[in-house]
């Protein structure tokens, strides 16, 4: 039986600098996709040829390329890019919190606020993509692992899609909401970021920083390195699970 790695290993094994993967190991080839407002003929992968070569993908091939409308075109490039990384200089957001099983999240909750932890969740805004939002607080959850609901010391109130943040507030107010999850799928021009800020502000406003409820916000395109910028406790990216966000809400109210 192999033996589990210890971080000290892992970080001996982590190569200094490192290569893209394409066709063997270290050949620098990269595959990009990217849509272009062109029409899908010869002059149209050309500017995409171009486009690559100004991204350093040198020599560029255009892969793939297919109309959207009249006067759009998706491409996917491939060719060989001559950029380093280094992965020892990478800045993630760690985690700084035990994975708790049901069990013990149920216990920690117990004991530190002696009643149920209560979870006001909503996406906000025009979002009206409540897939995120119900995976982590259904009953039902995902990959194997159950929501939020099914914690029997957590109350959850899923207020669902397109909740405006005056509405989000007065209803966490209204609840005594120990924390607020705001799933935010919707990223054109940057509207996830808007609504989140918006939402932090309002929060602040209509309470005074002691009884303000934890706000966690999360997406496919957060970066969970913005905390601070967006003025939230917790951002979760893509592939959070249930338990995840359980764990940190027990590690978050008996830190307070």
């Amino acid at each position: 039986m192999t033996p589990e790695a210890t971080p000290e290993a892992t970080a001996e094994a982590t190569p200094e600098v490192v290569r893209p993967y394409g066709d063997t190991t270290g050949d620098g080839m990269v595959q990009v996709s990217f849509t272009l407002p062109v029409a899908a003929d010869k002059r149209g992968e050309g500017a995409a040829l171009q486009l690559a070569g100004k991204m350093g993908i040198d020599p560029a091939m255009v892969v793939h390329a297919r109309a959207i409308g009249a006067r759009h075109t998706f491409f996917v490039v491939y060719g060989r890019v001559n950029h380093l990384v280094e992965p020892g200089k990478v800045v993630v957001a760690e985690r700084d919190y035990p994975l708790l099983s049901a069990k013990e999240v149920n216990a920690g909750i117990r004991a530190r606020l002696r009643r149920k932890l209560v979870v006001v969740g909503a996406c906000i805004g025009t979002d009206a993509h409540t897939v995120g939002i119900d995976a982590i607080l259904n009953v039902k959850g995902i990959a194997g692992e159950k929501g939020l609901e099914y914690y029997r010391e957590c109350r959850v109130v899923n207020l669902g899609a397109q909740v405006a943040v005056p509405a989000l507030v007065e209803h966490a107010r209204a609840e005594k909401a120990d924390a607020v999850l705001v799933s935010q799928v919707v990223t054109q021009r940057d509207a996830h970021l808007h609504n989140t800020r918006e939402m932090s502000a309002a929060f602040r406003e209509a309470f005074p920083a002691a009884k303000r409820p934890l706000l966690v916000v999360g997406g496919p395109r957060f970066d969970e390195l913005q905390t601070a910028d967006l003025g939230v406790d917790r951002i979760f990216g893509r592939g959070t699970t249930p338990r995840e966000v359980a764990s940190y809400l027990v590690h978050a109210v008996s830190t307070r």
